[in-house]
């Protein structure tokens, strides 16, 4: 995550006109603080659910009245090289899943890009020295549309997706967030989408509502004291926690808890949004930090 190009002249003109102005909807003077959003999002077949975590998401959307637009990262698209953000006006689903029913195929979420947007987040991201770049063909993959799905069932607000540096530590994405943290200023939500708890390999697909397991109840418990805490710094030594690598044998579910993280503000208070596991290992922990 080294320097790039500099952007200096795209972000002074968007600085001036505000992001708000960016996206044809006037000042962003005196807006409210748009909230930060991690999501545990789960299996693909989430999208497909009715049960306590949609209706949760769904009660949290219902709640945002100060979001004109949405930034995700996922866990699901990491990147060799730069951070990639999605420029398209109408970006495409991305179903990057196999052998599922074919309803979960035939969903659509219609949200709106939001192109000025996006080049903001590359110009921020590169005055920054986190090299970016603009890309025009990358739709949403399940780890952004199915949570929003439910979240913003209405597909209104402009999704921008950017991507994690493949290899990326944990400081690493937090430096991301913290560099687009004063875009919840101009009403931007900021959201991070993985898992708490993710090791598939470990998944009791047989049982949705099974007990979950020793291990991975100790790591979640052990995210939900930190969170508690505040201890942010301490969170980003996620190899010290119990169980850790059985918990994530890769960190690329785990990684957008720090985007969000690195977005917080001294103010910001930790709201839950749901707790639980499903399948007996997928913590589906989730929260927000509002101002």
């Amino acid at each position: 995550m080294g320097g790039g190009l500099d952007r200096r002249g795209v972000l002074q003109g968007m600085a001036a006109a505000g992001v708000a102005g960016a996206l044809g909807t006037g000042s962003a003077s005196g807006q409210a603080k748009a909230p930060a959003l991690f999501v545990s999002h789960g299996s693909p077949m989430v999208a497909l659910d009715t049960d306590a975590y949609p209706r949760a998401l769904k009660s949290f959307g219902e709640g945002v009245s100060t979001a004109k637009a949405l930034v995700v990262v996922s866990a699901h698209w990491e990147t060799p090289g730069e951070v990639r953000v999605t420029t398209s006006e109408r970006p495409p689903l991305v179903y990057d899943f196999h052998g599922f029913p074919n309803a979960l195929y035939q969903l659509r979420y219609a949200a709106p890009g939001a192109p000025s947007l996006a080049t903001d987040v590359v110009g921020r991201l590169n005055s920054a020295g986190l090299r970016a770049v603009a890309d025009g063909e990358r739709g949403l993959d399940h780890g952004a549309w199915v949570p929003l799905l439910h979240t913003f069932p209405r597909a209104t607000l402009p999704v921008v997706q950017v991507s994690m540096p493949l290899g990326a530590s944990a400081a690493d994405i937090a430096r991301m967030g913290e560099v687009l943290r004063p875009l919840r200023q101009e009403g931007v939500l900021l959201m991070g989408s993985g898992g708490i708890v993710h090791n598939l390999r470990r998944v009791n697909f047989r049982q949705k509502d099974a007990s979950p397991e020793p291990w991975a109840q100790s790591f979640d418990t052990w995210v939900a004291n930190k969170l508690e805490a505040r201890d942010f710094t301490g969170l980003q030594s996620w190899l010290d926690a119990p169980n850790a690598t059985l918990a994530h044998p890769r960190a690329e579910h785990l990684l957008p808890l720090y985007f969000v993280l690195g977005a917080a503000l001294p103010e910001d208070r930790i709201t839950p949004v749901f707790e639980g596991f499903h399948h007996g290992t997928l913590s589906m922990r989730s929260f927000a930090l509002r101002a």
